[in-house]
C-alpha cells in the first residue's frame, strides 16, 4: 500500500479515537451530574466561616483519598491540595475552588437551605454559602473524580482547595495569600491555575472571560478625625469632626470624579461606615470613617492613594480639626495571562459553543485568586448559574442569593478540558 495511503488511514483512526474517547469521556461528565448537585447541597446546609471549614475539609479529603489522589490537609489552616500524576511526565496545572461560607441568613426557599450558625467577631451569627463557593467545591471534586478515572494524559494535576476566600477573621492569616506563603504552588511547580466562579446574574450554559485584569484590587482604609468636643447648642466652643468627616467624604469622590481617567479603567471608592458621638446635644470628640477602594490599574491605585493622604488631613483642617488615614493592601488585580487566556479559548467555545463564550469588561469586586495569578500565569472566567428568563437575581452576598444547579455541568466539563487541552498540547 502506498505511504501516504498508509498515513492517511492512520489519521483516520487517530481521529476516530479521539471522537470515541471524547464521547466517552462527556458521557461520564454527565453521568455524574447528579452526585455534583447532591454534594453541592450537602455543602450549602453546612458552610462554615473562613479558616474554620473544619467538615468541609474533611469531606474533600475523604473523597480525594477514595480516588487514590495524594492528599495534604492541614494548609492554610483548613485547605486542602490534592496530587493527581498522568501516565507520564509533563507540565503541572493547579485547579483551584474556594471553600469558605459568609455570615448571612438565608432565607430562600430551598429544601437544602442553611440553619448553621458561627462565632464571628465574638458574636453568633447564621453562616451562608451566599456567593456559590459550595459550588466550586462541588465541581472540582466532579473534576477530580473525572481526571482520577481517565489519567491517560502528561503531567500532574493540583487541586487546590482554598479556605478564607472571603477574608480571613480578624488577627488572623489566610486564604491564598497564605496558601502561596506555604509553598501550595511548589513540589510540584506549578505552570498554570485555572479557577472559576459561579455567576448568580449570568444566565446558565455561558462563560464569561477577559484578558488581563478581570476583577478588581481591593484596599481598605480607615480615617481618624479629632476635634473638640462642646454642647451642642454652642458648637463654636467646639471643634465638630463629623462637619469635617462629611467634608473628607464628599472630598474623597472627587479624586475618582474629577482626577480618575476612568475612561481607561474604573474605579470606586465607597463608604461603609462612618461612627460617631453618642446623644443628640454633643457634638462628640471624634469620628471614624471606613471605606473600601477597588482598582483595575496599578498606577491609578498609586495615585488615588497618595490624593487620600494629601486629601484627608488637609480637609480636615479646613474645619479646624485633625485627621490621619490608614490604607490597607487587600487583594491585588485578578489578571488573567494574555497568552494563556488566548490558547484556552478555543477550550471554551469547544465545551459551551461558541455562542456562550462572552469576552466582557472588568468587575469591581474583588478575588483572591489574584495571589495565585501573581505567581504563576492564570485564567480566571465566570460560569453562569441564572436561570434564564429570571430577571433581578439576588445579587452575592444576600440572603436571597440562588443558583441554578444546571449550570454546575458546564463548570466540571470546562474544568477538566481546561486541563486535558492544557497538558496535552505539545506532549
Amino acid at each position: 500500500m502506498h505511504i501516504k495511503k498508509i498515513l492517511f488511514l492512520g489519521l483516520i483512526l487517530l481521529a476516530s479515537g479521539f471522537v470515541k474517547a471524547q464521547s466517552s469521556l462527556n458521557e461520564e461528565i454527565k453521568e455524574i451530574e447528579p452526585r455534583v448537585i447532591e454534594w453541592r447541597r450537602d455543602f450549602h446546609q453546612h458552610p462554615e466561616l473562613g479558616n474554620r471549614e473544619f467538615e468541609t475539609a474533611e469531606k474533600i479529603a475523604s473523597h480525594l483519598k477514595s480516588l487514590g489522589i495524594k492528599v495534604q490537609t492541614g494548609v492554610a489552616k483548613t485547605g486542602v491540595i490534592g496530587i493527581l500524576e498522568g501516565n507520564r511526565p509533563g507540565k503541572v496545572v493547579g485547579l483551584r475552588a474556594d471553600i469558605d461560607g459568609l455570615p448571612v441568613k438565608e432565607r430562600t426557599d430551598v429544601p437544602f437551605k442553611s440553619e448553621a450558625t458561627s462565632e464571628f467577631r465574638g458574636e453568633e451569627v447564621p453562616v451562608m454559602h451566599a456567593c456559590g463557593h459550595d459550588t466550586h467545591i462541588a465541581i472540582l471534586m466532579g473534576v477530580a473524580e473525572i481526571l482520577a478515572k481517565n489519567n491517560d494524559f502528561p503531567g500532574t494535576v493540583k487541586f487546590i482547595f482554598q479556605p478564607a476566600e472571603e477574608g480571613a477573621p480578624p488577627g488572623e492569616e489566610g486564604g491564598a495569600e497564605l496558601m502561596v506563603k506555604e509553598n501550595v504552588l511548589k513540589n510540584p511547580d506549578v505552570d498554570a491555575i485555572f479557577g472559576l466562579h459561579i455567576s448568580a446574574d449570568q444566565d446558565i450554559n455561558t462563560i464569561a472571560y477577559k484578558p488581563e485584569g478581570i476583577m478588581a484590587a481591593s484596599q481598605s482604609f480607615e480615617i481618624k478625625i479629632k476635634g473638640k468636643q462642646s454642647h451642642g447648642s454652642t458648637p463654636w466652643t467646639g471643634i465638630d469632626p463629623i462637619m469635617a468627616a462629611v467634608k473628607i467624604i464628599d472630598g474623597l469622590q472627587t479624586i475618582i470624579s474629577r482626577e480618575s481617567k476612568l475612561t481607561e479603567e474604573a474605579a470606586v471608592l465607597s463608604i461603609g461606615k462612618i461612627e460617631s458621638g453618642v446623644r443628640s446635644n454633643i457634638i462628640p470628640e471624634e469620628a471614624t470613617i471606613i471605606g473600601t477602594l477597588r482598582t483595575l490599574n496599578v498606577d491609578m491605585q498609586k495615585m488615588i492613594n497618595r490624593r487620600m493622604k494629601e486629601m484627608v488631613p488637609a480637609l480636615a483642617a479646613v474645619y479646624r480639626a485633625e485627621a490621619e488615614i490608614s490604607i490597607a493592601e487587600g487583594y491585588p488585580i485578578t489578571y488573567n495571562d494574555p497568552e494563556l487566556t488566548a490558547q484556552m479559548l478555543p477550550t471554551f467555545e469547544k465545551v459551551a459553543g461558541k455562542e456562550n463564550v462572552k469576552l466582557i469588561k472588568a468587575v469591581t469586586g474583588a478575588e483572591d485568586f489574584s495571589f495565585f495569578a501573581k505567581e504563576v500565569p492564570g485564567l480566571y472566567f465566570f460560569l453562569g448559574g441564572k436561570t434564564p428568563g429570571v430577571e433581578n437575581p439576588a445579587p452575592h452576598h444576600t440572603p436571597d442569593f440562588f443558583i441554578d444547579e444546571r449550570g454546575l455541568l458546564l463548570g466540571v466539563k470546562t474544568m477538566t478540558q481546561l486541563t486535558l487541552d492544557y497538558l496535552n498540547e505539545d506532549s
